[in-house]
This record gives structure tokens, sequence and C-alpha cells, in this order.
């Protein structure tokens, strides 16, 4: 029994320990994103440095596919150059795509953009001032789990599944506890009990 106590202590330890190393960064990030987003409704929250952004559209394939997640690190512009991805914003939408060339319209700084797989380069040229960062890495289909999670079912199975498995552990823990606690005076009792018969 003891050794059944053992392992379940164990199994429900780990997934306690499994459950705060995964979402107790997740809920982090996404307090920090949601302030951002409040106290700086103008510009694209970041973590860190770090903007993650959703890739809707094939104009970077093969190296950035639809539905990927990417991650872009805030930089100085003047860093830039050509063969850099970066982020930049177009109207009320942010686009990924590669430096094709530099050039100073006015004296300033302007970068032609181009997607990999587009035969032709952008139209209008970007400013330093609209470039939200360059690119560092993807995670394949996480755009796509980031949409779904915004949906009504992903709500459920990514935030109150979740929270429900994180109680029902909680109060799992705290029964193993009270067992555990509750054993432990009765084997005090039973020896208090034997040092009485020996003394009498």
């Amino acid at each position: 029994m003891k050794e059944k106590n053992g392992l379940l202590q164990k199994i429900v330890g780990a997934v306690g320990i499994a459950l705060c190393v995964v979402f107790v960064p997740l809920l982090l990030i996404n307090v920090t994103l949601i302030v951002k987003s409040y106290t700086s409704p103008d510009k694209v929250p970041d973590f860190l440095g770090y903007k993650p952004f959703i890739v809707l559209s094939g104009s970077m394939e093969p190296s950035i596919m639809t539905g990927d997640m990417v991650f872009v690190k805030e930089t100085d512009p003047d860093s830039l150059k050509v063969g850099d991805v970066i982020a930049y914003k177009s109207g009320s939408a942010v686009v990924t795509h590669r430096i094709v060339e530099v050039k100073s319209e006015n004296g300033e700084t302007r970068y032609v953009t181009q997607g990999d797989a587009n035969n032709a380069a952008d139209q209008g040229l970007v400013k330093p001032a609209d470039v939200e960062g360059i690119y560092q890495r993807r995670v394949a289909g996480a755009g796509n789990l980031a949409m779904f999670m915004q949906t009504t079912t992903g709500m459920i199975l990514f935030v109150v599944c979740p929270l429900v498995l994180f109680v029902l552990w909680d109060v799992i823990r705290r029964q193993l506890e009270s067992r555990k606690e509750v054993s432990r005076t009765k084997e005090l009792e039973m020896e208090l009990e034997r040092l009485r018969a020996e003394k009498g």
C-alpha cells in the first residue's frame, strides 16, 4: 500500500511539475503581450524584444510556410542589409519579406522587399520606422495552432482543460498529503501504545 501511495505521489508530483513548466511560461508571455497591447495599442507587443507573427500567405515559401509562427527581434534599422528577412508594417498588416535592395530617398534609407516565392518586388518602399524586427526563427504550424486557440474549441482545450487539470492535481495532492498525515499519526499512536505496553 505504501509503495502504491509513493508511486501515486511521484506521478502527481511529475504532472504538477509538467503543468508548471509548460503553462507558467505561456501564461507569463501571454500576460506580458496582453498588457503591452493595451498600454501601447499603436505598437506590436513584444516579449524581451521578440515579437511573434502568424504567417497567412505563402509568399516566403519554402523557407517560411503558411500557418507558421515567426519570431522577429527588434533591431537597429541601420544595421539591416540586402538578404535580411524583416517584418514590417504595411497598413494594418505586418509583412515578413526579404530585403532585395537598400535605397536612399531624399537622404533617407528605404528598403525594397520581396517574398521569396514572388516574381516581383513589393510595391512601395519600406521606411526604417515601419520595421518591426529582423527574422530569427519559425515554428512550423504554430500559427495555425495559435489561431485555433482563439476559437471556442481551442479556448476549451488549451485554457479551460489545463485549468481543470491543475485544480484536479491540487485536490489529489492535498488528499494524498492528508492520507500521509493520517497514516503518520496512526503510526505514532501505535508506537506510543507499544512503548506504554513495554513500560507496563
